[in-house]
């Protein structure tokens, strides 16, 4: 987590009448900025005539403050380069301790301020990373975005919205307007859209099991309960998830890839589970997280494309297929619900910044995102391919393909969590795979290895370090 580099002063409030003088209350302030770890070492401070304007106070004042902590060496002068916090801090100074700031990480979500490792999941090939262009759109988009003064439209840019409508009408066979589409800020955005939509709280959904982990958690927190259902070749058992939550308001899937089996649903399934929204007036959300980059066959034809969509919710992500730190994604409003997401977007909702989006929507409507598909398409099963070649010539004789992963199977009681930790420190990054389980006690163990960034050069050097820790780890009897 990067450390704060400029101080954010909205919460400083001047109490006129109070017996604390004012230079000692500003003082004060940025004294407790700093001890909170709000304003760290190295931080830069507003300059004497900015903040005394946004105080309303004499120049004067806020210089008298400035130069105590000066005296004290807490803050420093540095000419053009302005006024900032000492780095190190003295030692009467009590940093903010590793617990309260661990406290305040996401326990359920895999990010990291390092590249992306090799067999990281969730993220693009970094050696194939468009970049160069993307910042060049980004650049052409800004003074657009700058000189824009009004409010945005909640459900995003017309230009993204518009070019997302021609690439989901000839890549998935969607027909929808733009004015269906809302951008989100990726996956979670559009999936926080359409909960609070369906106004599902109290009310169960049917999940797959095994299946993405943090969904299963989003359900949680808006107070649905989610129903795990098995998952086979054929994808989500919909007779089973009849059985077991025969009055479900919601069923939550990855047809076009799931997720981690990298099964595509079957046409059957999919009548089915269509035809039970339809009869029971349930909702399907439609996680299309990777139908873009199908490997092994054409993309197939999105739940939300042709008969059955009115009970769709169909939601979209840029994360995998470009970048995850872009954030954007889109949701596809069935017509029936689309005013009410509208309405939750407008009060609730943001949209990602709007030169993003203006450079995005370049990037599909000049052709450059159905390139990247191919080329990324390219690279991912060659890349997937020789992965497995790796592990055979290690002695792996039992890893499968999964979508863009390799799964490595673990004996029943191996601690695959305990396992991904420890190749991290290894500079390795594979995801284990028993918490994408309901059920932890029936879970299979195994490590879930990407594809996007195994390269040739190294990747027999990654397998032996990998399998190397694997034996060296204990499995319990």
């Amino acid at each position: 987590m990067g450390k704060p580099t400029v101080w954010k002063t909205g919460e400083l409030k001047l109490d006129h009448v109070s017996a604390v003088s004012l230079v000692d209350q500003i003082s004060r302030h940025i004294e407790g900025a700093i001890v909170e770890g709000s304003l760290a070492p190295g931080g830069r401070v507003p300059s004497c005539r900015d903040l005394a304007v946004q105080l309303g106070v004499a120049r004067g004042t806020v210089k008298a403050a400035y130069d105590r902590l000066v005296d004290r060496d807490i803050l420093m002068t540095a000419g053009a380069a302005g006024t900032r916090v000492v780095d190190p801090l003295p030692p009467f100074f009590t940093a903010p301790g590793n617990e309260a700031r661990e406290s305040l990480v996401p326990q359920h979500f895999p990010y990291s301020s390092h590249q992306a490792l090799p067999f990281q999941m969730g993220v693009p090939a970094h050696d194939a990373f468009p970049g160069a262009l993307l910042c060049r759109l980004h650049r052409q988009a800004v003074p657009e975005a700058s000189t824009k003064t009004s409010h945005t439209d909640p459900r995003g840019s017309s230009q993204l919205r518009e070019a997302l409508a021609s690439h989901l009408a000839i890549g998935r066979g969607i027909q929808c307007s733009p004015e269906q589409i809302m951008v989100t800020a990726g996956f979670r955005g559009g999936l926080a859209l359409a909960l609070r939509a369906i106004g599902g709280a109290g009310k169960q959904a049917w999940v797959e099991d095994p299946g993405y982990p943090a969904t299963r958690l989003a359900l949680a927190l808006s107070e649905m309960e989610p129903i795990a259902v098995p998952v086979d070749i054929a994808g989500l058992d919909v007779q089973c998830a009849q059985l077991l939550a025969p009055d479900a308001s919601l069923a939550i899937v990855t047809p076009g890839q799931q997720a981690p089996s990298g099964v595509v649903m079957s046409l059957q399934r999919r009548g089915e589970l269509l035809r039970w929204a339809a009869e029971a007036g349930s909702w399907v959300v439609e996680d299309d997280y990777l139908a873009d980059l199908s490997l092994s066959r054409r993309p197939v034809q999105a739940l939300a494309a042709g008969r059955g969509a009115d009970r769709v919710i169909h939601i979209g992500s840029l994360s995998k297929t470009i970048s995850p730190a872009l954030g954007v994604g889109f949701v596809v409003a069935p017509l029936s619900l689309a005013p009410r997401m509208v309405e939750i977007a407008t009060w609730l909702g943001s949209s990602p910044n709007v030169a993003i989006q203006l450079a995005l929507a370049r990037f599909l409507n000049e052709g450059h995102y159905l390139r990247h598909l191919r080329r990324m398409r390219n690279l991912y099963v060659q890349r997937r391919q020789s992965l497995l070649q790796a592990l055979k010539r290690c002695g792996v004789t039992t890893a499968e393909a999964a979508g863009l992963a390799v799964l490595l199977p673990l004996p029943d009681q191996a601690d695959d969590e305990r396992l991904a930790i420890d190749a991290e420190a290894l500079g390795l990054g594979p995801v284990p795979l028993s918490p994408w389980f309901v059920d932890r006690t029936t879970s299979r163990s195994g490590l879930l290895l990407g594809v996007a960034n195994v390269l040739d050069r190294t990747i027999d050097d990654d397998c032996g370090k990998l399998l190397s820790l694997i034996k060296k780890r204990p499995h319990p009897a």
